[in-house]
């Protein structure tokens, strides 16, 4: 399919685009995982995993989200 005949679809409102797509190489920029070790005092981990418990998710979870946050708070300020 042509570039424009691709827009002219989009522009139509023709929004299931998906089937169009070649996705077999796409690539999400920024997203390239790094295994990184943090020590953590034994007081951080108990809150870590209390706050990861009550609201369902893994204590890795929480670390990656909290620190997501902070870092667009920080970008979103400068």
């Amino acid at each position: 399919m042509k570039a424009n005949e691709f827009d002219k679809k989009f522009d139509n409102n023709k929004l299931d685009i998906i089937d169009d797509l070649d996705l077999s190489s796409a690539k999400r920029l920024n997203q390239v995982q790094k295994r990184v070790n943090v020590d953590f005092p034994t007081w951080v981990i108990d809150s870590l995993d209390k706050e990861a418990s009550r609201i369902g998710v893994t204590r890795q979870s929480i670390i990656k989200l909290w620190l997501v946050e902070r870092l667009e708070e920080r970008s979103s300020r400068v």
